[in-house]
């Protein structure tokens, strides 16, 4: 089977493709590889990728209509898609907030066009984000909460793609389903993300800045949950007769307590964290956790790595990668 995805650059698409490929998929990747973090990080997973014979990546904007349609043409054979492409960050959000309905919004809406008119397509599988719970309070956050109080422009456009998916899945019977992801780290993740940030920092001698004064808590999910979740979705679409438009947490299943995730870095590290306590950041919530059950009932997504396995992972592959000695 071919599967397009897009954002194969990226943290989550690298190891979305790897795994499809791994099975015997043929990968179509898209990514514009722009300079939102290290360039050379990106070039790193698309060479590893591109060791691959099933795979072939194409730099286009996912919000270049002409360059989208003209890939999908090209590609009629297209049966799976997994668009994990965005621009990326709650805080960056209120910096470029412009950014955000170009990628997310524009760039989700090209790529429906597109689908539209692909007659074999079986599955559009896309990243939304735990971001979309906003002010909620009851834990842990459910698919059947209310989301219509996002704190970020991030979380509103990602709020807007599941909206605009609901919508086409209405007018064309496209098959559509969202994730939203829960604070994913791992090996070859994000440069802006804490598991990069806090390791970088201790291992250079710098404080660590720490918001809400480390009152915080995240439902961290390794990579290899996130993968395996994204496939499992993308192998079960909608049943006949049933919505065609549908969304799903992906989660840890488990709310950690940030100074514990810290920890367990100077544990792998064998290194301390000076800290930088500081208040609540804007747009920023203090705690997250994912209710799994209707992704486990669909799609047997179960989570196997607690936050004592991943960040040790995480922290070897840094250390290889970067050169590091402990």
């Amino acid at each position: 089977m071919t599967v397009l995805v897009t954002g194969a650059a990226g943290f989550i698409g690298f190891h979305t493709s790897l795994a499809l490929l791994a099975r015997g998929e043929t990968v179509v990747g898209i990514d514009n590889v722009n300079d939102y973090y290290d360039v050379s990080l990106k070039r790193a997973r698309l060479a590893r990728l591109g060791e691959h014979g099933g795979f072939s990546c194409h730099e286009i904007d996912i919000a270049d209509r002409e360059a989208v349609f003209a890939l999908f043409a090209a590609h009629p054979d297209i049966r799976g898609i997994v668009h994990l492409a965005a621009q990326a960050g709650v805080r960056y959000s209120l910096i470029n907030p412009y950014a955000y309905t170009h990628s997310n919004v524009e760039g989700h809406l090209v790529l429906l066009e597109a689908a539209r008119k692909l007659e074999g397509l079986k599955h559009f599988v896309y990243a939304s984000s735990s971001s979309v719970y906003g002010t909620n309070t009851k834990l842990p956050f459910s698919i059947d909460d209310r989301v219509d109080t996002p704190i970020s422009i991030y979380a509103a456009t990602k709020k807007s793609m599941e909206m605009i998916s609901h919508a086409y899945s209405h007018l064309y019977g496209l098959p559509l389903t969202g994730l939203r992801f829960f604070t994913v780290y791992g090996p070859w993740g994000r440069p802006d993300m804490a598991a990069f940030l806090f390791a970088r920092k201790i291992l250079a001698g710098e404080a660590i800045p720490v918001f809400n004064q480390g009152d915080m808590r995240r439902d961290f999910t390794y990579i290899d949950d996130i993968v395996a979740g994204v496939i499992g979705c993308l192998d079960h679409p909608p049943a006949d007769g049933g919505p065609k438009a549908r969304v799903y947490n992906i989660g840890n299943n488990r709310s950690e307590r940030l100074m514990d995730y810290i920890a367990e870095i100077e544990k792998a590290l064998g290194r301390k964290a000076t800290i930088d306590f500081q208040p609540m950041q804007p747009g920023d919530v203090k705690e997250t956790y994912a209710d799994i059950a209707a992704t486990t009932r669909d799609f047997g997504f179960v989570p196997r790595t607690p936050i004592g396995e991943g960040v040790p992972r995480f922290v070897d592959w840094y250390c290889d990668h970067y050169g590091v000695k402990r």
